[in-house]
Parts: C-alpha cells; sequence; structure tokens
C-alpha cells in the first residue's frame, strides 16, 4: 500500500519547505489524535538535536493538546530510547522527531503505537485520508504537556540489564562517535559506566553539525581515530541512534551483514537465539545466508526498511533482524533498532569470543554482487521505468539466468525519484555484466 507522505521510516524532507512544515506538523498532529483509539489520551513525544526540532515539536504539541491528547514532553532523546518507553509511559503512541542520518537542515516525523512499534501503512494510510479533510478541535478538549526529565535514567537502567556486571566491558577501548545527535550524552555515560575506555567524539551537539563529518554516514574519523588510539573496535551512531556502524581494531569498516553475523554467532553461543532464524532484507549479500546455514540457522528475507525485518522478525517468533545499512534489532532489548545496545552486544561477543575484531572479521566470504542507483531527473519517468513490460521482462530474464545461484532486486527509492537494482551471483563478470545491462535500459527511461 503506497502512502503518500510517508517513506519507509517516517515522513523527512527539508524543514520549513513542505512537509517538514509547521502547519503540516500540526496538521499531523491533530489526525494522529483522530485515527487512533484513544485509551489514554496521551502521547509520548521525543526529538534528536538538530535546530529545527523545537519548531516541529511546538507545533505537534499544539496539534496534540488542542484535539485533547495529553503529551508527554520527552525532550533530546534516542528514538529507541523511546521506543523501549512507550509501553511503561502508558501512552497511546510515541512520536520522534528526527532525520535520523541526514544533515541538520532536514527533519522527519516518525510515529509508533503505544508499544514503541512503528504504524503499519493501512494505519498511515488513514492518517494521511483525514489530513486532507479539516479536523476540528473541540472547544471541551484541551489537553496539557507534561515534561519527563526521567527518561534517559529510565533507559540506562532497562540497559544494565543486557551487562552481566559492572566490570563487565573492562579491557576494551572504544572510539565512540556519537554523530553530534541524541546519544551525545547517553551512550559515552553507559559505556564508561561498564568498565570500557572510552574515546568520545561527535558527542557536541550545537543543532547544525549533526551527521556533519561524522556518525554512521561518515564513519572515517571514527576508523581514523582507532588507529591512532589503537582501540579494540569503533561505534559510529546516527543522528537518532537508531543506526550503527562498525570498525575493527585496524580502521577497517565491517559491512552490516557481517554484524548481523557476528550477533547471531554470539547470541546463539549464549543461549540467546530465538526462532532458529535471522531476519534481514531483500539486499542482504547472498554469503549471509550460507553463514547461517552453516550454524543450522534459517535465514529470511523481508521488505527493505526497518519496519519490515520488525515485521518479520514477529511473525516467525526471531529475536534477530537487521538491515546490511546498520539498522540491527535485538528484539528482547530493543523493540527497533538501537545502536547502543547493539554495540554492547558486540562488545561483550568480542570478550566472549577472546580475539581481535580483525581476526574474527570476516565472517564470511561475501558472494559477488553490484547495486546500481539510478537516478532520474523526471519523477513521472520512475512509474514508467517500473512498469515497462520489456524492461520488467529483461529482469525475468535476468532471474532465470542466475536461477538458484543468484538473485536480482528491482526497487524504487521511496524518497527520492530513483531506481535500484541489485545483482547478486556467484561469478562477478556476468553480475557486473548483467548489472550494467539493466542498468543501461533504466537510464533510457529519463532521455
Amino acid at each position: 500500500m503506497a502512502n503518500k507522505y510517508f517513506g519507509t521510516d517516517g515522513v523527512r524532507g527539508t524543514a520549513n519547505l513542505f512537509p517538514m512544515t509547521v502547519e503540516f506538523a500540526l496538521n499531523l498532529a491533530k489526525a494522529l489524535a483522530k485515527t487512533l483509539p484513544l485509551h489514554h489520551s496521551r502521547v509520548a513525544l521525543a526529538k534528536d538535536t538538530r535546530i529545527s526540532g523545537d519548531m516541529l515539536e511546538a507545533a505537534m504539541i499544539a496539534g496534540f493538546t488542542s484535539m485533547g491528547v495529553e503529551v508527554l514532553e520527552l525532550g533530546v532523546l534516542p528514538t529507541p530510547t523511546l521506543a523501549r518507553l512507550a509501553p511503561r509511559l502508558a501512552v497511546d503512541a510515541a512520536v520522534m522527531i528526527s532525520a535520523s542520518h541526514n544533515p541538520y537542515f532536514e527533519n522527519g516525523i516518525k510515529l509508533m503505537d503505544g508499544q514503541g512499534h512503528k504504524l503499519s501503512d493501512m494505519v498511515l494510510s488513514q492518517i494521511e485520508e483525514k489530513m486532507t479533510t479539516e479536523i476540528l478541535p473541540d472547544k471541551d478538549k484541551i489537553a496539557k504537556v507534561v515534561c519527563r526529565q526521567d527518561a534517559a535514567s529510565l533507559y540506562e537502567a532497562d540497559v544494565a540489564q543486557i551487562l552481566p556486571s559492572a566490570s563487565a566491558l573492562e579491557g576494551l577501548k572504544i572510539v565512540l562517535d556519537c554523530a553530534n545527535g541524541a546519544f551525545s550524552d547517553i551512550a559515552p555515560r553507559v559505556f564508561a559506566k561498564y568498565g570500557a575506555e572510552v574515546v568520545v567524539i561527535g558527542n557536541q551537539p550545537d543543532g547544525y553539525n549533526i551527521n556533519k563529518d561524522c556518525g554512521s554516514t561518515h564513519p572515517e574519523l571514527m576508523m581514523q581515530t582507532v588507529v591512532q588510539q589503537q582501540a579494540d573496535l569503533g561505534i559510529s551512531l546516527d543522528g537518532d541512534g537508531d543506526r550503527i556502524i562498525v570498525s575493527d581494531d585496524k580502521g577497517n569498516k565491517l559491512d552490516g551483514d557481517q554484524i548481523i553475523a557476528f550477533l547471531a554467532k554470539y547470541l546463539q553461543a549464549v543461549g540467546k537465539l530465538k526462532g532458529g532464524a535471522v531476519v534481514s532484507t531483500i539486499y542482504s549479500n547472498l554469503g549471509l545466508a550460507k553463514y547461517l546455514a552453516s550454524l543450522n540457522l534459517k535465514h529470511y528475507a523481508s521488505k527493505v526498511g526497518e519496519r519490515y525485518v520488525v515485521e518479520k522478525m514477529t511473525e516467525l517468533g526471531c529475536n534477530l533482524g537487521g538491515e546490511e545499512s546498520g539498522h540491527m534489532v535485538a528484539a528482547d532489548y530493543a523493540a527497533t533498532g538501537d545502536g547502543l545496545v547493539v554495540g554492547l552486544l558486540i562488545c561483550l561477543g568480542l570478550k566472549h569470543f577472546s580475539g581481535k575484531m580483525s581476526e574474527i572479521f570476516p565472517l564470511f566470504e561475501p558472494l559477488p554482487m553490484r547495486l546500481c542507483k539510478i537516478r532520474f531527473l523526471h519523477a513521472d519517468k520512475v512509474k514508467q521505468a517500473m512498469e515497462d513490460a520489456q524492461f520488467l521482462a529483461m529482469i525475468e530474464e535476468a532471474k532465470n539466468q542466475l536461477n538458484t545461484r543468484g538473485t536480482v532486486v528491482l526497487r524504487k527509492s521511496g524518497t527520492e525519484p530513483m531506481v535500484q537494482i541489485l545483482v547478486q551471483g556467484d561469478a562477478e563478470a556476468e553480475v557486473n555484466a548483467l548489472a550494467e545491462k539493466l542498468a543501461a535500459k533504466a537510464k533510457s527511461f529519463d532521455i
């Protein structure tokens, strides 16, 4: 089900330009209040550190309170913290104002239910439908704002359950890049509290420097610092803390699929992996599935987007899943991707297996793969390409050629006018040839 405003992770855009305007945020809050069943008539609201967060927060507070819905104002918090706390706050919904790994001049709004799970496409469509009509507040239903200043401490107390002892991280030296984002205070405090020696960068947010030359999209400084400081590993988070990029002790960036494999190996070794399976997306390397099979684990692929990973995990009864891009979900500890939780599990795994990161990784040899991103000047050409019979026949022909040796994925971006073509197989030359042929055809639609 396609949504007009919402992509795979909420609605997003440039601050002060539609849809990231005060008017849109106000209307969205009112529409959400009219859509969800209100058992508590209360929502939780948090934001990351970008400058436009205050503006959009104020607009959403106005929208909710005008509809008789009380707002628990949590201030600056990571997305996974909000998701984890939502159930105990007795709210009908949780709203995160963040554009995740994007630069400061963009912002976004992520919607969750009262259990901290992202809303389904169906509910998002219902919200969008209500936004097309004028929503009139009731003069007898005006709610208040309650500021909660204990959210971070509640989350940190929960995270403590992951660590077996107060010295669980002793002996590890970690470079921690907080992306000048929502984890800037919490993450360094937690790692240090449990014994790690922490070298912190990107923890001085000023409203404009979130994700700027740091964090998950720019891990180069973290990787360099690992080498300079002779650290055991490096961790880069993103602006709202739901994504993680990891470096080994030699400053090599580790692929997300390798991290998923490592988490599976560790959780299985300590008897904490559930469902006998792991979920990742259709973009994962086929080498991951082969590695998991060697551990007698099944692999399931979901659509691209963390919420689809979580939906598949819930369906299968799994407690581990993720995206190769860095969103990792350890469901026993977090309802959504949580960079801090995953970082702690990686550190515990490293201690468990008693080796250097560079000796442990890579866990498997990735199969040849090629991802082509074709950006269009004209958005209508995307639809034309995705529906062209000849192009779709070429995709099917490529799939048949690879048969069980590989895969072909055709996908349109949910946030920009772009078509993505992923080809995987057991022969690099064949993979490259097919990818280039299909990419050339896709580019022809924009001429």
